[in-house]
């Protein structure tokens, strides 16, 4: 009984820092093995239909092809337990352990050097930024990139010489979002007009799960006249979709090719592209490294157009007629003829 009681409240502890959204914690894919893999989420947890989600099919392939074990969690709603989830993970014997999300910088460092033992990735967050533990691995993505063929298609697809762009909080990695954008559409027509807006400002992070926000600011940039709008807001960009769809307008979607994950058919009609950031395989590169034992650690991988780690979705077919000068502009910046800003 004693033994009972104690594996039960070791269950709890590990439930009671996880978010009480569905599938946010426990386990899944268990397909034998000895890999024990832990994510921690980043604000929303999984079912966000983009960043999160990305994460989450990642290791899920991984599992799928090495077998093992996953266990979820997520932050509570002021994201204030960061670290206690990496703690969690690693004392219930979680190796390796991924953080998704440049909001775990500030903790994953000091977890990294209690567990040297423990193979730790953090998605979107650079080893320096953590105090450089050996044991953390950045997974870094040049989503300014990305963001500027995003602006590219906005810039060419547009009838009004008007967009905008939306991003979740007003961090240095979405303001980079926001400086690829405007320099893409900018490259394209210098004069147009781009309408700009976060949702909540640096420091609190609820922008990246506040749907009917992010619906409000993107009805009144439709309003304003903007026919195009880039939403790089999480779990929130589904309310710039249902303003785009209210307002007979276009969005581009973030991170995943959300013209498959979204689920509406109102809301596929009006996703013109998503601009990609394919941390599902950076996450399932790193667990393949991990398993095969060759995980540097200290050291970022950076994943950019070069590498196809960053790109734009075509579902839908809204952007084939564009495609060529697409390809044009991400070939010079490849070649290093044109270069993308990450500050606005």
């Amino acid at each position: 009984m004693k033994a009972a009681a104690l594996l039960l409240a070791g269950s709890m502890a590990l439930a009671a820092c996880a978010s009480d959204e569905k599938g946010s914690s426990g386990s899944s894919g268990e397909s034998g093995g000895d890999l024990k893999i832990g994510i921690a989420y980043d604000t929303g947890g999984r079912g966000d239909k983009s960043f999160n989600d990305s994460a989450y099919a990642g290791v899920q392939a991984a599992i799928d092809e090495h077998g093992g074990k996953l266990t979820e969690l997520s932050p509570n709603s002021d994201a204030s337990n960061r670290a206690e989830l990496l703690t969690q993970l690693a004392d219930q014997g979680y190796n390796p352990i991924i953080a998704v999300g440049f909001g775990y910088s500030e903790v994953i460092g000091d977890v990294a050097k209690q567990y040297p033992d423990v193979t730790f990735a953090q998605v979107d967050g650079a080893v320096a930024d953590a105090g450089s533990p050996d044991n953390l691995t950045g997974l870094i993505f040049a989503a300014n990139e990305g963001s500027f063929l995003g602006g590219v298609a906005a810039a060419l697809k547009t009838t009004t010489d008007h967009i905008g762009y939306v991003g979740a909080v007003q961090t240095p990695l979405l303001q980079s979002f926001e400086a690829g954008y405007v320099a893409g559409a900018q490259a394209v027509k210098p004069d147009i007009r781009i309408d700009r807006q976060y949702i909540s400002p640096a420091g609190d992070f609820s922008g990246f799960n506040d749907p009917a926000k992010g619906k409000i600011i993107a009805q009144g940039m439709y309003d304003g006249g903007a026919d195009i709008i880039y939403a790089a807001a999480g779990g929130s960009t589904v309310g710039v979709f249902q303003a785009a769809a209210a307002a007979n307008k276009r969005a581009i979607g973030v991170d995943s090719d959300q013209y498959k994950t979204v689920g509406d058919p109102a809301l596929q009609a009006v996703i013109m592209t998503s601009v990609l950031k394919r941390v599902d395989n950076a996450v399932q590169a790193f667990v393949d490294d991990d398993v095969a034992g060759k995980v540097e650690g200290g050291k970022d991988v950076v994943n950019d157009l070069s590498t196809e780690g960053v790109g734009l979705a075509t579902s839908g077919g809204f952007i084939d007629d564009i495609q060529s000068q697409i390809d044009d502009y991400k070939q010079q910046i490849i070649d290093g003829k044109i270069t993308v800003p990450t500050t606005p």
